[in-house]
């Protein structure tokens, strides 16, 4: 806030290059005129021209001592030259653990390929678990996570597997497992039920708690960890909780005395902060003091545009602004707000299906309330806040600040609530913002469930969201019952409305195959009547056209032919020696057995008649001067 420093990985490289002395990384890139040095008897102010290599040669003869009298402080930010950051990760496997050192410009990538040559693992196959961001991917550079020097992961290989060893087994179990810590908060003597996975770590505990005790982590003073918990990045499966149930209990460390010569230390330039109310500096936002009041600048001032445009014409519009600046001001974790108008919101919580639906949380910004600021970054950007409304609540939300924005949405709430919730949010004074209000859909109208000011708490915003949840559940469960049976209902006569279409068509298919059928045995009858009429016309066609039968006492060479047919009956002819074979041919067809289909075979030798030259006569084929054939059809 004071150096204007955004970039995470600029801050952490002046305050190692300046032995992560705050003061002196503040010195080295504010203007030098209202310079800050801290000598070893306290803070002292320096006035005059920047501080360059002269002017801290000239400061340091003048200490008592140059090598302890003041620290090195670097002269200007835009000459510092980023070394690379070293980070050490301890990664466990089974009963293996592995220690990894990279730089931070290395990728998640490596660290895989490292371990793949020391645990003989495939790379693919691994499962690199136990960053605090969540899942990451091989391309992941470990510098964009912001990891603190020392870290601990591990290895899961689900596609491996499993050792016969029984404690990678029971590893693998206790990661599986659900652990229910009983966490007792000294101060108020309360006690939070939490359920955590076995791979949660120690860290994200602690961090859960901070959001139900608004105790940082830092000053968390626990009680009740296993000596083997020494690290917060272990996770809960390996630090030695007591399964599945845990106690422990938590308080606020207290802050150490002001010494007096500190107490008496003054810096009207710059308000800077001595080692004893450090903790008192790291605690202003808790009790909203804003950052730019810490450092002597009015939080108006801060503010360059509204929350929302005043006579806004479109809603949707109206919230991207409100979205957009409430980031800015308060940072990204914070509910999601619906963006359209308070219409939509309804349709999209009340109008879908009853396992569906969900609250409608309306969010009222008052920007001249005091207690907007600490009810914004303190509850409504707390992590179990905005998890808790993503999951159960739709949020749309509304600036009052504005007169014309005040009255429109009076409107809209006198339209969708009536005059009573209406002339309720009227009342209320400028103190009592920011407001919430829990709206529950029901069949004939819109009902306000809660309206929560903004003089609360995280422990009670959450406390009226359960039981603002509780009652919803209840009445969606009904809703959900009714609209099962309506459904199994509607299922039913869609089941019989199908059974009777099937029964339709089938019925349908059945006589068109009938049909289809018949038509076509008729067709195949009138194609075998053409075929018989037509072979019955070239049967008396060739009976016509057969040469008379010579009489036995013919004085021309005769020859007598015994045919035998495949149904074993017998018919024989006479035929002149000198005929031609194709007058037997046109014989036995003009009987029904055409060459074409029936092949004439010789008895002594066996031989295919069909398959000599039919303009041979019957002397040169030696059927003279008798022979007996038989017909058999062809394949």
């Amino acid at each position: 806030a004071c150096t204007g420093i955004e970039n995470i990985d600029e801050a952490i490289t002046l305050l190692e290059q300046n032995n992560w002395d705050l003061v002196a990384a503040i010195n080295g890139v504010i203007p030098q005129e209202n310079g800050i040095l801290q000598s070893e008897y306290g803070v002292e102010t320096l006035h005059g021209p920047a501080y360059g290599p002269s002017s801290h040669s000239a400061a340091a003869s003048s200490a008592p001592s140059s090598s302890s009298a003041f620290r090195h402080v670097v002269p200007s930010r835009q000459i510092v030259e980023r070394q690379p950051r070293m980070l050490d990760f301890r990664v466990e496997y089974r009963d293996r653990n592995v220690d990894v050192v990279l730089e931070d410009s290395s990728s998640v990538g490596e660290i895989k390929h490292i371990l793949e040559n020391e645990l003989q693992i495939p790379a693919s196959k691994m499962l690199l678990k136990g960053w605090k961001t969540g899942d990451v991917d091989d391309s992941t550079v470990l510098k964009s996570l912001h990891l603190p020097k020392n870290n601990s992961l591990y290895v899961l290989t689900p596609d491996l597997p499993p050792p016969s060893s029984s404690h990678s087994g029971a590893l693998q179990e206790s990661l599986n497992q659900n652990f229910m810590l009983i966490v007792t908060h000294r101060e108020v003597q309360r006690e939070y039920n939490l359920n955590f996975s076995g791979s949660s770590t120690i860290q994200e505990v602690k961090r859960n708690v901070y959001d139900l005790t608004s105790i940082p982590v830092r000053h968390q003073l626990w009680e009740g960890w296993p000596s083997s918990a020494t690290d917060d990045s272990m996770t809960l499966a390996v630090s030695g909780l007591t399964f599945p149930c845990h106690r422990l209990t938590v308080g606020r460390r207290s802050s150490p005395v002001q010494t007096r010569e500190q107490s008496e230390e003054q810096c009207t330039d710059v308000h800077m902060v001595s080692d004893s109310d450090g903790d008192d500096f790291e605690d202003a936002t808790e009790f909203g003091v804003d950052d730019g009041e810490m450092f002597g600048v009015a939080s108006s001032a801060l503010r360059k545009s509204p929350m929302m445009p005043e006579n806004a014409e479109n809603e949707g519009d109206a919230l991207l602004q409100f979205t957009a600046e409430f980031s800015s001001r308060y940072g990204d974790c914070h509910p999601v707000y619906f963006i359209g108008s308070l219409e939509a919101a309804f349709q999209e919580a009340f109008y879908g299906k009853a396992r569906d639906r969900k609250l409608l949380a309306i969010y009222l910004h008052h920007d001249e309330s005091v207690l907007t600021n600490v009810f914004c970054s303190q509850m409504l950007c707390a992590e179990s806040i905005v998890s808790y409304l993503s999951q159960n609540f739709i949020t749309w939300a509304w600036d009052m600040t504005k007169e014309a924005n005040r009255a429109r949405f009076l409107t809209m709430c006198t339209r969708h609530f009536g005059s009573v919730v209406a002339q309720t949010i009227r009342t209320q004074k400028t103190d009592q913002f920011p407001l919430f209000l829990i709206i529950m859909g029901k069949r004939s109208s819109n009902e306000v469930l809660n309206v929560i000011q903004g003089n609360t708490t995280v422990d009670e915003l959450m406390m009226r969201l359960m039981a603002a949840m509780e009652i919803f559940s209840a009445q969606q469960q009904e809703d959900i019952k009714d609209e099962d049976e309506r459904e199994a209902r509607e299922n039913v006569k869609r089941e019989q409305d199908e059974a009777y279409r099937i029964s339709l068509e089938a019925d349908r298919a059945k006589r068109e195959a009938q049909e289809r059928e018949m038509a076509e045995q008729f067709r195949l009858e009138q194609i075998r009547k053409e075929q018989e009429e037509e072979r019955e016309a070239i049967r008396l066609s060739l009976e016509q056209s057969l040469p008379p039968e010579p009489k036995e006492e013919s004085t021309e060479s005769v020859s007598k032919l015994r045919i035998r047919t495949p149904s074993g009956e017998f018919f024989e002819r006479r035929f002149l020696a000198s005929s031609k074979l194709q007058v037997v041919f046109d014989f036995v067809a003009s009987k029904g057995y055409p060459w074409e289909e029936y092949k004439l075979l010789g008895t002594f030798p066996r031989r295919d008649v069909t398959q000599l030259d039919p303009n041979k006569s019957l002397l040169e084929v030696k059927l003279y001067p008798q022979e007996t054939l038989f017909l058999e059809a062809k394949e």
